[in-house]
């Protein structure tokens, strides 16, 4: 599920939220992305989940960013849906060159054995919050990951996709 494709002025306000410090623009993406599931979830389209989960930084890029964006993003979205979060639950253990300076075959090898799931999902539906998708690779790596610990469903929720 996602809100727009990559355009502005939703693709500027995401690189001001990711590269420039506007965390505060992490709120109102967040809504955005919650009138979207609304809109999906009364098509029944997609359905609440148990567990939301956000896409990790490793940790070296969190300490120089100073934040995660997907984990404001996720927080705000699981605090009003009322769904439970865990910030800890996905960990990147292997640091790669950035998404965006690979193409799509190398994306899928940079990402191979570079998440672990700290948490048991077992049954449950989680969703998976992303900022953008762009070739998919990094929601595909986590998706293999929750079901391969037996998450039940995983959706996949971002602002904007490239696909």
């Amino acid at each position: 599920m996602y809100v727009t494709d990559y355009q502005p002025p939703l693709s500027q306000l995401i690189k001001r939220l990711k590269y420039h410090g506007g965390i505060g623009l992490a709120r109102v993406l967040a809504r955005l992305l919650l009138l979207r599931w609304q809109e999906a979830h009364r098509a029944q389209q997609v359905f609440r989940p148990e567990l939301i989960l956000n896409v990790p930084l490793h940790a070296y890029r969190h300490w120089r960013r100073g934040y995660n964006q997907t984990h404001l993003l996720a927080h705000t979205l699981a605090r009003w849906l009322e769904v439970d979060y865990r910030a800890d639950a996905l960990v990147r253990i292997r640091a790669a060159p950035p998404q965006q300076t690979l193409h799509a075959g190398a994306r899928r090898r940079n990402l191979r054995g570079a998440f672990d799931c700290c948490i048991d999902v077992a049954g449950k539906t989680v969703a998976l919050v992303d900022d953008v998708v762009t070739t998919g690779s990094t929601v595909e790596e986590l998706t293999r990951l929750l079901l391969s610990r037996r998450a039940k469903a995983v959706q996949v929720w971002c602002i904007c996709r490239t696909l």
